[in-house]
């Protein structure tokens, strides 16, 4: 089975979780700190703080910035349910908004046709490592005074206009999930160069507490979204090893362009010149009417793990109810397809993927 993704791990990172094991101490400690330092100096941004996944993240991102009832969010349509599902758990509104074909992220005149007076907050993805033009998404949000939250849990490294995605914003979250660039298995981080943020969002990840002088004390009610000393030992030993999986992501999504550049039906992803995405998947699009499910299952008879890129909401029960024209991401939900990426595949497993995925179309 060529698989979707496997993480890259070795001997640095059984070392690494060895310590935490001889150490005693299990719970988030200095381990966490230092992952959260040395996450906080490659993006430049003066605050890190390590939750228990990339849904805690944007969760807390969400209460430290104060959304919750009668605020309206912003957020593509064609995303991850957590990106909404954070929004409503705060007591806010998600409006969904469509996403654009040739990226398959969301844009600023995108943002700009359904704002509405409860607006609050505008919630851009870097959809599958692949930054969002930021610029005038900030534009936007200084004009209107609104809140932006970078939902850039596929993207650590990625660029837009040299800028690191999740630094440009008010807060910026991250995912360590198995399928990202790099892992601890589950979970997340924040980044902001807000003082006063940080501190709410490290309050409320672990129960509201503040350490002072004098003890604990517990100012608010808050969650255990606490990192352990495992993971955060984990953390420290990949982030040694992210830059060059970014490289060799992007080989092999180069790859890929090349063998599938002539496979009729097939829409390649497409990288903006003055961007640089992390190739967290690499996805395409299939042409209507190409049965994306048929052809998902014969590259898995033929020994290749194939997935869809994501959901569109809309699509979804829980959001069955949305308004306005969403039909860019209804049919990218429909029609992507993720094929396998990771850092340990080889070139002619790429051409044997691009060879099956040309058959199963034909």
């Amino acid at each position: 089975m060529i698989r979707l993704t496997i993480p890259e791990t070795g001997a640095a990172e059984m070392e690494a979780i060895a310590r935490v094991l001889r150490s005693g101490f299990l719970v988030q400690g200095a381990y966490v700190r230092e992952f959260e330092e040395k996450v906080a100096a490659y993006l430049g941004v003066a605050h890190a703080v390590a939750v228990s996944s990339g849904t805690a993240a944007l969760h807390l991102a969400v209460l430290a910035l104060g959304l919750g009832p009668g605020d309206e969010v912003l957020v593509p349509d064609f995303t991850h349910p957590a990106t909404a599902n954070v929004v409503e758990l705060a007591g806010a509104r998600p409006v969904l908004v469509d996403v654009d074909l040739e990226t398959l992220n969301v844009d600023a005149g995108r943002f700009r046709a359904a704002l509405s007076p409860r607006t609050r907050a505008l919630m851009p993805v870097h959809l599958f490592g692949q930054p969002v033009a930021m610029g005038p998404v900030l534009d936007l949000a200084r004009e209107r005074g609104l809140k932006v939250i970078e939902d850039a849990a596929c993207a650590l490294g990625a660029e837009d206009e040299g800028r690191r995605c999740g630094t440009v914003s008010d807060a910026g979250c991250f995912s360590f999930h198995a399928r990202k660039v790099i892992t601890t298995g589950e979970g997340g981080m924040v980044v902001t160069r807000d003082a006063a943020t940080a501190e709410r969002l490290r309050r409320l990840r672990n129960h509201g507490c503040v350490e002072t002088p004098e003890g604990r004390r517990f100012e608010t009610a808050g969650f255990n979204y606490r990192l352990t000393e495992l993971q955060g030992a984990m953390g420290i030993a990949q982030m040694d090893r992210l830059e060059r999986a970014i490289d060799r992501r992007a080989e092999l999504a180069g790859r890929y362009d090349q063998a599938l550049v002539r496979v009729a039906g097939v829409r390649q992803p497409r990288r903006r010149g003055n961007a640089r995405p992390v190739w967290q998947s690499y996805v395409v699009l299939l042409d209507e009417p190409i049965d994306r499910d048929r052809v998902r299952s014969r590259l898995g008879a033929d020994g290749i793990e194939a997935t869809i890129g994501t959901y569109a909401l809309s699509e979804q029960p829980q959001h069955s109810s949305a308004a306005g024209s969403l039909a860019n991401s209804r049919l990218a939900f429909r029609q992507s397809l993720a094929l396998p990426l990771h850092a340990l595949m080889s070139e002619a497993e790429v051409d044997r993927v691009a060879q099956r995925l040309a058959a199963a179309i034909g």
